[in-house]
């Protein structure tokens, strides 16, 4: 009777994980090896083959500036931190590589008028600091400015310059307040449009695209004019 022997497989699954995968399993056997050697001269000596073996194996590390630091530094994570050798470099510490920052705190202040955004808020804070008058009114100006491009790109609509200001009064607690008065001397300009369709700013079709398509066209049918004129010439008719 032939007895039946079972034959165990070795999967990757049944395998210990890979501490770094980008240098396969063999060199992280060879750093458990190299763990339990039972003298330092003896684990320097394989641990520097093992240096020189994982550089080749990942040649773009040359590119990186103290690659073989950063070679050392992996050395001693695939070996969890328990290789004894004489490295060159500063070893790292496990909480040095599992370091984490701390988690920055979202903004919990709220926008009043969102299409003008946060960045107007924040110039208006700096322009009623301003004690100039002639520098205070420019920066307002500018503002204003500002403020009717970002609504007009928001609303994709006209905006009237009184809305502005109104707004702007709003927001600034009614210390930056541009009143009739001072409203013929404030030019607050509309914000610029990017020409399309192939018109000019003056709204007339570009002659270089309009005309030569028209001049292309009327030659077009002069030719055939010509070949039907021939053709009927000889008695024949047109194809």
């Amino acid at each position: 009777m032939i007895e039946k022997t079972e034959q165990i497989f070795d999967y990757n699954t049944s395998r210990e994980k890979l501490i770094l995968a980008e240098y396969g399993r063999n060199v992280q056997n060879m750093v458990e090896y190299i763990v339990a050697l039972p003298t330092k001269e003896e684990r320097n000596r394989y641990a520097s083959v093992v240096i020189d073996m994982m550089g080749f194996l990942n040649p773009h590390l040359r590119d990186v500036p103290d690659f073989k630091h950063k070679l050392w530094d992996h050395l001693q994570i695939i070996s969890q931190f328990k290789i004894d050798v004489d490295s060159p470099y500063p070893s790292p510490t496990q909480e040095q590589i599992n370091f984490r920052p701390e988690v920055l705190p979202y903004p919990q202040s709220r926008i009043r008028f969102k299409h003008y955004g946060r960045t107007v808020e924040v110039m208006i804070k700096k322009a009623k600091e301003i004690t100039e008058p002639d520098k205070k009114q420019h920066m307002v100006n500018s503002i204003a400015n500002f403020m009717k491009m970002a609504y007009v790109i928001w609303n994709k609509d006209h905006v009237a310059d009184e809305q502005i200001i109104s707004d702007l009064r709003d927001l600034s607690g009614g210390e930056l307040d541009l009143s009739e008065v001072t409203l013929n001397k404030v030019d607050i300009k509309p914000p610029v449009s990017s020409n399309s369709g192939g018109r000019s700013s003056g709204g007339k079709t570009n002659s270089r695209s309009g005309g030569g398509s028209s001049s292309r066209q009327n030659n077009n049918n002069k030719g055939r004019q010509k070949n039907y004129s021939s053709n009927t010439g000889n008695g024949r008719r047109p194809n």
